[in-house]
Parts: structure tokens; sequence; C-alpha cells
């Protein structure tokens, strides 16, 4: 009996995973379709930008200018173990920021206020009915609530990853000047030798697949929200769970992909 009732219950988690997956895809698909047919609110657009972009500045400046920090601490004291003195702090606190640690941080940071904020939203507005009223009143609730937080999210994020990346090679700079006493002009020469275009877009490019994988699962869990206040709070834990585990995956695939493409 217990065997039966575990793969039961395996069977049915599997259901309601495939089930989630196919319900957030026709999520994307139709807000895709909205932004394709220009069906967008403007204003709501702007307000979203503004709250995922400004609003976020000062938390992505502080943990990125303090991992810049942290990195040339870190790098500076292995080098000197070593090589008996401090090397390669500029190149490698650069290359790590620009493509690993600015994007994957950066976007960690964001689930961590925005995408708890959209799913707590959408999922106060499902619980209390007032996606039902959107409903009534002749309003699609896509065009409404999901594609003016798609279009700021995909937008913005990589513009805050940019940003957080000249931050904490700054950052690194400071402790690298102070620290190690390292002139900034070496510093700087160190991260230009190794830093490329490609470099550069091999993290920024990751910035807008994480920014879609955090707006698709904060507006799913939104809209799928249920059970009142205690779904509500429920609801935002997943998404920021789910959205973080999914950002480190991909970020594996994404690192392997990128890699690949840039061989040839």
């Amino acid at each position: 009996m217990k065997n039966n009732f575990s793969k039961i219950s395996f069977l049915n988690s599997v259901a309601r995973t495939i089930q989630g997956l196919g319900a957030a895809s026709q999520l994307v698909i139709d807000t895709c379709a909205c932004i394709l047919k220009y069906q967008i609110n403007w204003k709501n657009t702007i307000i979203q930008m503004v709250e995922v972009g400004y609003m976020s500045f000062p938390i992505v400046i502080l943990t990125s200018f303090f991992t810049g920090m942290v990195l040339a601490l870190q790098v500076g004291s292995a080098t000197a173990n070593l090589f008996n003195e401090p090397v390669y702090i500029g190149m490698i606190t650069g290359y790590s920021l620009v493509k690993e640690l600015g994007p994957v941080l950066t976007s960690v940071v964001i689930t961590g206020r925005i995408g708890a904020a959209i799913t707590a939203e959408i999922g106060t507005m499902k619980v209390t009915e007032q996606i039902d009223a959107l409903y009534t009143l002749g309003t699609n609730p896509i065009k409404y609530l999901a594609v003016p937080r798609f279009i700021a999210c995909i937008f913005m994020v990589p513009l805050l990853v940019a940003i957080s990346n000249i931050i904490g090679i700054y950052g690194g700079l400071i402790v690298s000047s102070l620290t190690w006493d390292i002139p900034s002009t070496r510093y700087i020469n160190d991260i230009l030798n190794v830093m490329t275009v490609r470099t550069f877009f091999h993290g920024f490019i990751k910035s807008f697949f994480f920014a879609g994988i955090i707006v698709s699962v904060a507006c799913h869990k939104g809209f799928q929200c249920s059970g009142g206040a205690e779904g509500v709070g429920k609801a935002t834990t997943r998404s920021v769970m789910i959205s973080i585990i999914l950002i480190l995956i991909s970020d594996y695939f994404l690192t392997y992909l990128l890699n690949i493409l840039t061989i040839f």
C-alpha cells in the first residue's frame, strides 16, 4: 500500500509540474502575442520600469560594490600567498563580474525584490477577485498586468546588470589601491587586456534570459494564486525559490552554449 501511495503521489507531482509548465508557457505566449500586436499600456509600463529599474538601483549598487571589493580582497590574498605579490586582481575581478557574478547576483537580487512584488501584487488581485472584475469590464488581464511587467523586466534587468558590472569593478579598484597598493592604471589595464566585446555580451545576453525567467515565474504564480492571504504568501515564496533555482540552472547551460558559440 505504501509503495502504491508513493507512486500515486509522485505521479500527481509530475502531473502538477507539467500542468504548471504548460500554464506558464501559455502565459508567455499570450504576453508575447499582445506585445507583437502592440497592445501595450504605456502608462503602466513606464510605472513598472521605474519600479524595476530606478527603485532597484540602490540595492543593486550596494550588492555589486561590495562583491567587487570582496573579489579584489580574496584574489589579492590568494595571489600574494602564491606569488608573494598580489597580481591579476583587475583581470580576475573584472572577468568574474562581467561574465558570471554580475548577471547572476543582480538577477537574484531582482528576484527577491521585483519577482516577489509581482507575485504578491497579482496574487492579491487574484484572491480578491479583482482579476475577475477586469474580465467583467472587458479588460484583458494579460495586457493590463503581465505585458507592462514583461517589458519592464526585459529592458531594465540588462541595464542594471551593465551598471552593476561597472560598480563592482570600481569597488575592486578601491580595494586594490588602498589594500594592495596597486596603481589604478595597472588595475584598469589588467581588465582591458582580457575584456573584449564578446566577454561583455557573454554576461549581457544571460541577463535577458534571467529577466524572462523572473517575470514569467512571478506572473504565473500570481495568476495561479489561491487560498487567500496564506496562498499569496506561499505563492510569493515559491516564486522566489523557483526563479533562483532556474536562474542558477540556466546559467550553466547558457554558459556552455555561449562558450561553444564563441569557439566558432
